[in-house]
């Protein structure tokens, strides 16, 4: 009984200890909250007026003096900062930041006396002005050998990102030890500049085209194509490039050109004409058609992104300039490829390799191919009115290639590997490599020379960046340039008057994808379909791409960017 009573005393006075322990904390904090400490609150930006983040902010009694207090910016370049109890006469701000110049501020007399008297108080936004040193040289140098490395196919593409990915992490880390300009950025900041939504956004569109893909369908359309022309050459050109253009606008134009390359090479056989007199056609047509999806080319995926696009702003703004550059691309290839016409046999394809064909092009798991158009057409509602509930792409990909996994059941090792891996590193080293050189200044100093170009002339900005991006696209491949130019125009967007409408996004689109039609290293569909067509004994060599891609794309940036004019200066058009 007492061994009782001695528990029961024991959890009550625990119980009471407990209580008065809450208690005091209660009144500590409403005595706190009753008296908060002041703070100096600003914000930290660079010269395209762009949030510094991380930048160190050191409160001082004097530009010399003693440390009172420390804070770091955050994402948005804002920082708050705790004064002292003991207010000293003066107090100046010190902002430090890699590859900046330090920035300082000195508090006046009645910031102080505020402060003293308890109050918060915010001072005037400050701007860092990048400083061109040793580590700037260091990743310019880096980011331009990986694009004469993927230019001239030295190295893989793949590999020549990862190359420079960890030149540059070395740099970081080892070259301090000689000397602290070497220093680029740590291994967290170089990889909070992957854009993780245009990652999971690939993935995602991979395992849906991986289950589609094996269904037949592709090989079906085509073959159904060359039914329809019934020998007619000029005709079977047209229906193969309408079909590579709309398949490209939903799948990716490297996968569209992967699935559609074999079966035209056997069909332009079986008529006995040259197989790039379709494949050109075709590629052209896929880089031009892509470009009216948010998710047709890899380059609007990441201009998307970035500049915080919808699915249905790109068809609403781009889908006409398509339709009209993609008139243009049909009459020009029909021009340029009427001798293969004229020289083709008359006899047309024998009853043998008719019926070889026709059986390749079977629809070989149609209950798949339906569930997969359901989970598409989902998809695709997703893709347009998602952005009302701030639903990002990625999300919907994801989602869909999930819910067509469980509902066909696959061998899922078998999916998971028929995602392109090596794409999904590209990607990834691409956007270090890009980081690299945004944080040490070029990309501002590109931003800059541009700005000074256009001034606040609207309809020059729109010339420049598609124009610009057009030409450099032929000799850079336009994902690396894409990404590389996206803050430039993010920049602009802000400076020119009449550009918050995004117009300039949309040039860049135009110029980078349609310019990839430049040349063969332009885009990689273009590179994809002439390995395939390499491997069947047709090469296609950079100058004969160069000789009939070039004028195509100089025609078609010209319609498209004709459309572009009409719906933004003219018509007064918005991203929406």
């Amino acid at each position: 009984m007492r061994k009782s009573l001695s528990c029961i005393g024991l959890l009550a006075a625990l119980v009471v200890a407990i209580a008065l322990l809450l208690f005091f904390t209660w009144k500590a904090g409403q005595a706190q909250d009753s008296h908060p400490q002041p703070l100096i609150v600003g914000r930290v930006l660079d010269r395209q007026s762009q949030p510094v983040v991380g930048a160190l902010v050191t409160v001082r009694a004097s530009p010399e003096g003693e440390i009172l207090e420390q804070g770091n910016t955050q994402a948005d370049g804002r920082y708050a900062v705790a004064v002292p109890a003991s207010i000293p006469e003066r107090l100046t701000l010190i902002i430090e930041r890699s590859h900046f110049k330090p920035g300082q501020v000195n508090l006046d007399a009645a910031s102080i006396q505020k402060l003293r008297s308890g109050q918060s108080i915010i001072v005037p936004d400050l701007t860092l002005a990048h400083v061109i040193n040793l580590a700037f040289w260091i990743a310019t140098l880096i980011f331009c050998g990986v694009l004469v490395l993927i230019a001239t196919g030295t190295l893989h593409n793949t590999l020549a990102a990862l190359a420079g990915a960890a030149l540059i992490f070395a740099f970081s880390y080892l070259g301090p030890i000689i000397n602290i300009n070497f220093f680029i950025f740590t291994f967290p900041i170089g990889i909070s500049y992957v854009d993780w939504n245009v990652i999971f956004l690939i993935m995602g569109m991979m395992i849906i085209i991986a289950v589609v893909e094996r269904t037949g369908i592709f090989q079906w359309l085509a073959f159904t194509a060359h039914r329809l022309a019934r020998g007619r050459i000029w005709l079977l050109m047209g229906i193969l490039m309408v079909i590579a253009g709309v398949t490209s606008a939903f799948l990716d134009n490297v996968t569209t050109m992967l699935l559609m390359t074999p079966i035209t090479i056997q069909i332009s056989l079986a008529l006995g004409i040259n197989p790039l007199a379709l494949l050109l056609p075709e590629v052209m047509a896929s880089n031009v058609a892509g470009i009216s999806t948010l998710i047709g080319t890899p380059t609007n995926i990441l201009i998307g992104s970035y500049a915080n696009i919808s699915f249905n702003a790109f068809l609403v703004n781009q889908t006409p300039g398509v339709l009209l550059a993609m008139a243009g691309l049909i009459i020009y290839s029909e021009f340029i490829y009427r001798r293969e016409r004229i020289a083709a046999r008359e006899a047309g394809i024998s009853d043998l390799l008719l019926e070889k064909l026709a059986e390749r092009a079977r629809i070989t798991e149609p209950d798949h191919l339906r569930k997969a158009a359901v989970v598409g057409a989902g998809m695709l509602f997703l893709f347009i009115f998602g952005e009302r509930i701030h639903l990002l792409p990625s999300v919907t990909a994801l989602m869909g290639a999930t819910a067509l996994l469980i509902w066909i059941r696959p061998d899922i090792e078998e999916m998971i590997e028929a995602v392109d891996w090596t794409t999904l590193v590209f990607f990834i080293a691409l956007f270090i490599v890009v980081g690299a050189i945004q944080e040490v200044g070029l990309i501002s100093l590109i931003a800059d020379a541009i700005g000074r170009v256009v001034g606040g002339n609207l309809l020059l900005a729109m010339l420049v960046v598609t124009w610009t991006s057009a030409v450099l696209s032929t000799v850079i491949a336009n994902i690396p340039f894409t990404a590389a130019m996206l803050p430039v125009v993010g920049y602009l967007t802000l400076t020119v008057p009449g550009a918050d409408t995004k117009v300039l996004f949309f040039c860049l689109s135009v110029g980078a994808a349609l310019g990839g039609n430049g040349s063969l290293i332009g885009a990689s569909a273009n590179m994809v379909t002439s390995g395939i067509s390499e491997r069947a004994g047709y090469p296609i060599t950079y100058m004969y791409f160069l000789k009939k891609g070039f004028p195509a794309m100089l025609l078609t940036v010209t319609l498209a960017l004709i459309w572009l004019l009409l719906r933004f200066l003219v018509l007064g058009g918005s991203a929406g």
